[in-house]
């Protein structure tokens, strides 16, 4: 792969040629940024769950406050790397310009990275996925199963619904604002942010490379990834700053966990300072006492008079934590040049770096004092009730929209409350395709329509349909 190709700026909508010359001095990757701020799909991210779902503290992070938080790290990743590429590898045929756009891509990426995620976070995409795994197979479509109609791809692409397949999805179809070219973003961005560019019939994890652990596009959306692979050049390899967005997307939740959990009290400072500790002394440890500069930032805190010396040092510990962490992805990145540009590099980029360790034990210890709290337990328990209730009424309702047999009067109703434009580009992607096709792209309806619901709006339509009032 090489950056003249890999930064493409073509679109799937090429832009209009204007007469004269242009006032809009913007480069390609800064107009995408413009056209994503400006969207409805971004703003919604405001009111979907990153970990603690509806909650109504102005401090906690929703998946937009992540968002940025990631564009953030993204922009900065990308101009240390982007300088280390132009000092030290000089014949790469990387240019300043390129530097710049990279950047430029990153801090996009970061935006709408997780803009295809479901309402209540990553649990609500295991519900739709585990929806499907136990009621697909006894659906009945004209006396026939829906699963024995469907092929392998469009069953696996339920089996193994996934957000970043989503994303791909929303930001070029389903954003209908102009036509069926959704955000008509870039190409260089879209492939940037397609994390596993495998369908959902090349997942294989005995491989150990990080790109076949999910998918990255449905069966609907095959032949604008090829369409997109092809033009960057990556021909089904990742794309080297999709390493760059996943590292910051890593970095900013592992450490945003720590301090919202904190926050919510579901550990202590005496808690995570115990945890600390129990780091070897290996890695980032040689120059970075984790445990030793959270005891230093609480002394200064109780040195200083503040109110919490206790929060005082866990938010000052995670700024320092993340300066470290971008040197060692920066490294990671930089060390794994050769690899990552052959389309060879199977791991992340804090894979064998200094910060590997820490960033397990982060990982770690959200996993066992806030995923796996009685606290989130019970809101998962609620947000499935709500997403099963809905999977059920909206599958029901569309088996048997657009196929000229009569719908009950319940249905017609159920199919009217789905977005205009998600039903706008049902049809345009229907056109001229098979009943069993039609009959997978009716499913992704569905799937498509509750991925674009927020937290509030998925327990407002459930009580609606409930008659809860």
């Amino acid at each position: 792969m090489e950056w003249g190709t890999l930064l493409s700026t073509r679109r799937s909508r090429p832009g209009r040629n204007l007469s004269g010359r242009s006032s809009d001095l913007r480069s390609e990757f800064e107009k995408d940024y413009h056209r994503i701020i400006g969207s409805a799909s971004f703003r919604r991210l405001q009111d979907k769950t990153q970990v603690f779902p509806l909650d109504q503290s102005d401090f906690i992070r929703t998946r937009l406050t992540h968002s940025l938080e990631v564009s953030s790290f993204g922009k900065s990743l990308g101009q240390n790397i982007g300088e280390h590429i132009l000092t030290h590898r000089p014949d790469s045929g990387f240019t300043p310009q390129m530097k710049e756009d990279v950047c430029h891509i990153l801090q996009c990426a970061g935006l709408i990275h997780d803009i295809g995620n479901p309402p209540f976070g990553h649990f609500g995409e295991s519900a739709i996925r585990d929806w499907f795994l136990r009621n697909l197979g006894s659906l009945k479509f004209e006396g026939k199963s829906v699963e024995g109609l469907l092929t392998r791809q469009m069953k696996e692409d339920f089996y193994h619904f996934e957000g970043n397949a989503q994303a791909l999805r929303l930001v070029t179809k389903l954003h209908y604002l102009v036509d069926e070219h959704g955000m008509n973003l870039t190409y260089a961005l879209l492939n940037t942010v397609i994390k596993y560019p495998v369908s959902s019939v090349g997942i294989d994890l005995s491989t150990g490379n990080i790109k076949d652990k999910k998918m990255g596009y449905y069966y609907a959306d095959k032949e604008i990834f090829e369409e997109i692979s092809a033009a960057t050049g990556a021909k089904g390899s990742r794309h080297p700053l999709t390493y760059i967005l996943e590292a910051a997307d890593d970095l900013a939740y592992k450490t945003a966990d720590i301090e919202d959990a904190f926050v919510k009290g579901c550990f202590s400072y005496h808690m995570l300072l115990r945890e600390l500790e129990t780091l070897d002394g290996d890695g980032l440890a040689k120059r970075f006492d984790a445990a030793g500069k959270l005891r230093q930032l609480y002394d200064r805190g109780v040195s200083q008079g503040v109110k919490s010396p206790e929060s005082y040092a866990i938010k000052n510990w995670i700024v320092r934590v993340q300066a470290i962490l971008i040197g060692c992805i920066t490294s990671g990145f930089t060390s794994n040049y050769d690899a990552i540009m052959d389309g060879e590099y199977k791991h992340d980029l804090f894979h064998g770096t200094d910060g590997e360790g820490l960033m397990e034990l982060l990982g770690d210890v959200a996993y066992r004092y806030v995923f796996s709290s009685d606290m989130i337990y019970r809101q998962e328990v609620s947000e499935a009730v709500i997403l099963d209730f809905l999977m059920d009424k909206l599958v029901q309702a569309v088996l048997y929209y657009d196929t000229g047999r009569e719908q009950t009067p319940l249905d017609k109703r159920i199919v009217s409350v789905i977005s205009d434009n998600y039903r706008m580009a049902y049809r345009t992607q229907a056109e001229g395709k098979s009943e069993a096709e039609k009959l997978y792209l009716r499913l992704l309806l569905v799937t498509d329509y509750v991925c674009g619901m927020t937290d509030s709006y998925a327990k407002r339509l459930y009580q609606e349909l409930r008659g809860i009032i």
